[in-house]
């Protein structure tokens, strides 16, 4: 349930934004790229991996195709980023920029909000598992709240493309504990 907001208003013509004030809790867990509980924008694509006795070949995307088929190639930004067990990288949301997030190794819980006021799904959260159990590549478009936890005792790596380089200006940030949000980071004991 939705109560009250604060703004946090919209940058050059990006995505009108307010942090929602919900229950705690994880929010709706994702079970499959289809799901009606997916925040809308929101987009998952499984990919295969090729495993053989020497490792595992995987590709993370093709520019011009796929979630990334609207990148333009003279903004497009490919990062990488490698995570050690526990910890946790929440929250942060762009109001132009579009993710794409390919988890490569470890497992990742994954973590949306929807700060978009005009959205059908504006406060909703979801709960992702991805990585090298449930291989999806994820597309975050402007104005979802988005972070992380490694779950396990195996480091992660993500691998992300954005539509633009990076611009401070663009970023924001919100405490991973934000009551507002009232994300429950620990273990569900389920």
């Amino acid at each position: 349930m939705i109560t009250t907001t604060t703004a946090l208003g919209a940058l050059e013509s990006g995505v009108e934004i307010a942090i929602p004030h919900s229950e705690p809790g994880i929010g709706k867990v994702i079970l499959s790229p289809t799901s009606t509980d997916l925040i809308t924008g929101v987009d998952i694509n499984p990919f295969p991996v090729w495993p053989d006795d020497r490792g595992y070949f995987l590709e993370i995307a093709r520019l011009g195709q796929g979630l990334v088929a609207n990148f333009p190639a003279e903004s497009t930004q490919v990062s990488a980023a490698l995570n050690y067990p526990g910890i946790i990288k929440a929250f942060h949301y762009h109001r132009l920029q579009t993710d794409y997030w390919v988890p490569v190794a470890g497992l990742l819980q994954v973590v949306l909000v929807d700060l978009r006021t005009d959205s059908t799904t504006f406060g909703s959260k979801n709960t992702l598992y991805v990585g090298a159990l449930r291989p999806w590549q994820l597309r975050i478009p402007p104005g979802i709240a988005h972070g992380y936890k490694v779950i396990g005792e195996q480091p992660s790596v993500l691998v992300y493309i954005t539509n633009k380089t990076y611009n401070p200006k663009d970023e924001g940030r919100i405490p991973y504990n934000d009551p507002s949000i009232g994300y429950d980071w620990e273990l569900q004991h389920k």
